[in-house]
């Protein structure tokens, strides 16, 4: 199962909740307070989701590791491809 399947039937559960919870639809009689918490469920999720989002994305910047050999093979490979054009008659 892919990751998009899984975050697809993870929000698809919670939704089918939800709109059971928030419209009554198994006629549960569940006390007001339940849907007065329900209705903003899908805001406070969509929040935390971006939280999460947020933490992960400056987590994984700040663990980024450098590579100091590739920067300087890439450095190297720039001067020889500006030393061929150089070559060839390019004015820089």
């Amino acid at each position: 199962m892919t990751k998009l399947l899984e975050w697809l039937l993870g929000v698809s559960l919670i939704g089918v909740a939800w709109g059971l919870v928030t419209f009554d639809l198994l006629d549960l009689r569940l006390p007001p307070v339940y849907r007065e918490v329900a209705w903003p469920m899908p805001v406070y999720l969509l929040v935390a989701f971006g939280c999460y989002s947020l933490a992960t994305v400056g987590f994984r910047v700040a663990t980024f590791n450098d590579c100091e050999d590739a920067a300087k093979e890439l450095q190297a490979q720039i001067k020889e491809a500006k030393e061929d054009l150089r070559k060839k008659g390019l004015k820089m």
